[in-house]
């Protein structure tokens, strides 16, 4: 059987390492650099975590200052449709009170013309009466006249 250095049945040379410590030196290089990766993964999770709970805080004022700003708006809105009922609503009440000034007054005019137009018809009346009275008077000097006519004919 030949030996070869460094395998089995070869004697460890004395200046230099023996296999199983390169082995080693490797397993604990590995070990060293999982156990950087893994303290730099555990750092990267913090930092993760912390910009996730700076982002959800971020978020959540936001939804906040959303939340204010939709209220406060909503109540504006509310604000000016009150605003413009009550509006409408005096607009209303200014048209009603007109309406009944109008109807007042239409009423008031309608009574002055029946008013008006009885004393026209009254003066019509009048007029017609003095006319017959008229009439009856010529007649009756008309007859008269001829009554003296005849007695000194």
């Amino acid at each position: 059987m030949n030996a070869q250095p460094g395998g089995e049945g070869s004697a460890p040379n004395a200046g230099s390492p023996s296999p199983g410590s390169g082995l080693e030196a490797r397993i604990e290089e590995a070990k060293r650099r999982l156990q950087a990766a893994a303290t730099s993964a555990t750092e990267a999770e913090r930092r993760l975590e912390a910009e996730i709970r700076a982002l959800e805080a971020d978020l959540e004022r936001a939804q906040a200052e959303a939340d204010r700003e939709l209220k406060t708006q909503q109540l504006e809105h509310e604000e000016a449709l009150e605003r413009e009922r009550e509006a409408k609503e005096r607009a209303i009440a200014a048209a009603e009170e007109r309406l009944n000034e109008i109807e007042a007054q239409t009423e008031a005019a309608e009574e002055r013309v029946a008013a008006a137009e009885e004393r026209a018809a009254r003066s019509e009346r009048e007029v017609e009466d003095e006319r017959v009275r008229a009439r009856e008077s010529a007649a009756a000097w008309l007859r008269g006249q001829l009554d003296t006519l005849r007695r000194e004919g």
